[in-house]
């Protein structure tokens, strides 16, 4: 079981929390483009995504926030084959952890 420090810290930021709900919403292995691809529909408001943010958001979830989701149990994140994934069948501990996103989620944007 993951330390609650872990998961806010998981959760803390958007992005990653958008990650967890996108490999929730697949089965097996995601390439990082295709991550990247829906992260960035996820963040421009014109379906126009320009190349300059979709690197941007390449880089930050390769060398930041995959990384730090892997710090979590269930997620899997090969860098050198450039694919992530829920490791085995998602647990009771991966509906938690999206139980708390949603919330916080919800929360924030209800400001």
């Amino acid at each position: 079981m993951m330390s609650l420090d872990t998961v806010f810290d998981l959760l803390r930021s958007e992005r990653r929390r958008h990650v967890l709900y996108y490999l929730d919403e697949r089965e097996g292995q995601v390439s990082v483009e295709e991550v990247t691809e829906e992260i960035a529909r996820e963040e421009t408001d014109d379906g126009e995504i320009p190349p300059e943010k979709y690197e941007q958001i390449e880089l930050s979830l390769h060398h930041t926030h995959l990384p730090k989701s892997a710090v979590a149990e269930f997620i899997e994140y090969d860098a050198e084959a450039g694919e992530v994934y829920v490791h085995g069948s998602p647990d009771e501990e991966f509906d938690t952890v999206l139980t708390v996103a949603e919330v916080l989620d919800e929360h924030t944007g209800d400001e």
